[in-house]
């Protein structure tokens, strides 16, 4: 079966502002299967942005999961995230899952990987998906030359990343706290 292909993900925290954004294209194979997917949404009472790279009903389990780790967590994101990892690690039916998550609150911005990993990046951009590395650069490049507000420099980044990767698409579903 053809690989699916379906995401850029593009996450900032900055000066207590959190803003994560997703194109919207799903691809089969080198058929795009749909334009105008919803990859990104808000756990925890609408104090968590999160979005998903990979196989969207592993990515919805995810989710679900993510939100359970936060309620148990009473919405400390760096306690539920590490508490998810361990879960998707030593979980058999988890470990099989394919996907990726990026979620950020005010304070943090997390990667959590399907083999355990979580990965709090320094400098607070998360970028997952087949597109997230051109979307990083395109961040990164934006922050620090440009006078922008964080919703432009994900918009701008993920449009640049829309341009170079085939696998993203113009449309883009953007959220922010």
């Amino acid at each position: 079966m053809p690989r699916l292909h379906a995401t850029t993900i593009l996450g900032i925290v900055r000066d207590g502002q959190a803003v994560i954004a997703s194109d919207g294209q799903v691809t089969l194979g080198t058929t795009i299967l749909k334009h105008q997917a919803q990859k990104v949404r808000k756990l925890y009472r609408g104090q968590v942005l999160a979005g998903f790279a990979g196989a969207a009903a592993d990515s919805l389990a995810l989710f679900e999961r993510m939100e359970k780790k936060l309620e148990e967590a009473r919405g400390q994101l760096p306690r539920a995230v590490v508490e998810l990892a361990k879960d998707w690690r030593s979980d058999r039916v988890l470990r099989r899952l394919e996907a990726v998550l990026a979620v950020l609150d005010r304070e943090h911005a997390f990667i959590v990987s399907g083999s355990g990993d979580v990965i709090e990046p320094e400098d607070r951009i998360v970028a997952i998906g087949s597109g997230g590395p051109y979307a990083y650069a395109a961040a990164k490049a934006l922050l620090r030359f440009a006078e922008l507000p964080l919703e432009q420099v994900v918009r701008e980044a993920l449009a640049i990343a829309a341009e170079i990767d085939i696998y993203t698409n113009q449309h883009i579903t953007l959220l922010t706290l």
